[in-house]
């Protein structure tokens, strides 16, 4: 009696929906229009409804990330690293989740989403390990004409707005994210408009690591609506048009003129492929010191 009154109890329990939500200024708000819009998989079955962010959305995102710039800037590249490589860590933790949510996104088998969930996670970690490295790449001391001593040092550009590509949910997300952070910038990440699963979930772990809240802002929504008012954002400094088609990529490069955004064009990538150092330098300044190196004794030789 008691084993068949088990089996009913469980045969009548609901399952729990996700909601998946946005991820601003270290926080999970629903897009302030209340609208969202059906998410489903490559053959076309309901997955989720996420928030269809707004115009409001994407200018709260922009105040997140300025606020959030000053802090991480103006941390050491070691810590910067310890903190991308614990958000690693977890990735790891909840591989099963993301290799899921690969598979119904892009309409892989499990095994190969298994696949793309691993190179993401070491993508991950490859960036990781370049924050204390890049400054000894594209920086140093140049050799001029003068006693003087001649540095140059990379600085971050400021606030990224980050258009994740289309295609690849999650692989491609961190390929065109991780490389915006790692060098100090603070990210403002349009998910992508078919696949936008894993990189809200992607916030949920970024919220328990130790990452700063506003360091990355992530909306889910129409690239089109919420990439227009970042391009034409005053306090944005940069944006990666990844995620853009053609004819949207021209008219956000117009409208980021305005105040001589950064712009890193689309471009055929294979996310698969060995990244290189291309979107870390795209996305710094170089700072370039002089200081005179003074004189010693009658003779002008100098130090």
């Amino acid at each position: 009696m008691s084993e068949k009154n088990d089996k009913t109890e469980r045969a009548e329990r609901l399952s729990v929906f996700k909601t998946y939500k946005l991820y601003v200024g270290g926080k999970f708000p629903r897009s302030e229009s209340g609208r969202v819009y059906e998410v489903t998989d490559s053959k076309g079955d309901w997955l989720a409804n996420v928030p269809l962010s707004s115009r409001k959305d994407a200018r709260d995102a922009v105040v997140a990330a300025r606020k959030a710039f000053g802090g991480w800037s103006g941390a050491t590249a070691y810590n910067r690293g310890q903190i991308l490589y614990r958000v690693a860590e977890m990735l790891e933790g909840r591989r099963e989740q993301y290799v899921r949510e690969v598979a119904d996104s892009e309409g892989l088998s499990k095994s190969k989403a298994g696949s793309v969930v691993d190179a993401t996670i070491d993508r991950w970690v490859w960036y990781a390990g370049w924050t204390d490295k890049i400054a000894q790449v594209v920086g140093g001391g140049n050799p001029v004409a003068g006693p003087y001593f001649n540095l140059s040092s990379p600085e971050p550009t400021g606030v990224v707005a980050v258009l994740a590509p289309q295609e690849s949910s999650f692989l491609g997300l961190v390929s065109v994210l991780a490389p915006v952070i790692a060098t100090g910038n603070t990210a403002i990440v349009v998910a992508s408009e078919k696949s936008p699963l894993p990189a809200l979930s992607l916030g949920e772990v970024l919220a328990t690591s130790d990452l700063p809240g506003g360091v990355v802002n992530v909306l889910s929504g129409r690239t089109a609506e919420i990439a227009t008012p970042l391009a034409a954002h005053q306090d944005v400094n940069a944006i990666d048009l990844a995620g853009a088609d053609e004819v949207l990529a021209k008219e956000l490069e117009i409208a980021a003129a305005d105040n001589l955004k950064r712009v890193l064009r689309p471009q055929p990538v294979d996310y698969s492929a060995a990244p290189g150092i291309d979107r870390m330098t795209a996305f710094l300044e170089t700072k370039t010191v002089w200081h005179p190196t003074g004189s010693l004794g009658a003779s002008g030789s100098s130090y």
